[in-house]
């Protein structure tokens, strides 16, 4: 038995590894940065560590929405950096013994479901059981490590 953090993007319910989940917070607008990749919302200080944070329905390409009262920011420890997420709302934690998780159904290059772990049966529907590392690519986990490390420049102007 495994333990998931379910959240929700829009209708679809989508579960992550509890081990990986640092804390839930609620949203807070992060500063943004200047030619940041789209589904990079910006950065957030959080007890003296600067942690990127991405939005979790532009990367998964789900339509957009505004940030609602049950906007909340998961903190990840992913390839051993943090990094909030941006969902919709957190529903729950579920247990789930290994073998509920099915593979994901493979579209012959059509859907990319790398990142997919698998899915699993759910009360309202189906739960798809996400591995955020594999949703990142190499080149995005290296600029997001280097968005960690570097706080946000100030904006130069006349003082």
């Amino acid at each position: 038995m495994s333990k998931y953090l379910t959240f929700r993007l829009g209708e679809e319910v989508y579960g992550i590894d509890i081990l990986c989940v640092q804390e839930i917070r609620s949203y807070e607008a992060p500063t943004r940065l200047a030619h940041a990749p789209e589904f990079i919302r910006g950065v957030i200080h959080l007890r003296g560590a600067i942690v990127p944070v991405i939005d979790l329905r532009m990367k998964l390409r789900c339509a957009r929405a505004d940030c609602g009262e049950f906007t909340v920011v998961i903190v990840l420890k992913v390839e051993g950096m943090l990094l909030g997420a941006v969902v919709d709302a957190v529903a729950d934690v579920v247990a789930l013994a290994d073998d509920a998780i099915k593979p994901a159904p493979r579209f012959q290059g059509a859907v990319d479901t790398a990142f997919i772990r698998g899915i699993a049966p759910a009360e309202a529907g189906m739960l798809i059981v996400v591995d955020i590392a594999s949703l990142l690519s190499p080149s995005e986990i290296g600029l997001l490590q280097q968005l960690e490390q570097e706080p946000p420049q100030e904006a130069a102007g006349p003082r």
